[in-house]
């Protein structure tokens, strides 16, 4: 009985730590999808657990939900934070930290 009890709680951990593994796969994209589409340097190209929790869905159920943190820099010289709430396997949200839009010298026709 013994055994059958550890190899059960074997079973949910392989399976937790291979749910956890999607689960990062998912923050990682959407990390890197983000700074592209806002031209931010992706810094270090990792992210970080940072909370696990609880939630409910919009139909009313519970689901697990992870944070993430990574970090991006828009010119390489400063870091600032980001995170990414995933929901399963699927990447929810996407939060920068504000960040300064670099000024575009307007460009004068000569004539």
């Amino acid at each position: 009985m013994a055994e059958a009890f550890a190899l059960l709680l074997l079973a949910a951990a392989v399976a937790a730590w291979i749910d956890s593994l999607g689960a990062r796969e998912a923050a990682l994209e959407a990390g890197r999808e983000a700074c592209a589409r806002y031209g931010l340097q992706f810094l270090d190209d990792t992210v970080a657990f940072a909370k696990l929790r609880l939630l409910r869905d919009e139909e009313g159920r519970m689901r697990l939900v992870r944070l993430y943190s990574f970090e991006f820099s828009e010119d390489g010289a400063n870091r600032r934070s980001g995170a990414i709430q995933v929901h399963g396997r699927d990447a929810e949200d996407v939060q920068l930290e504000p960040y300064s839009i670099p000024r575009i010298r307007s460009i004068r026709s000569i004539h």
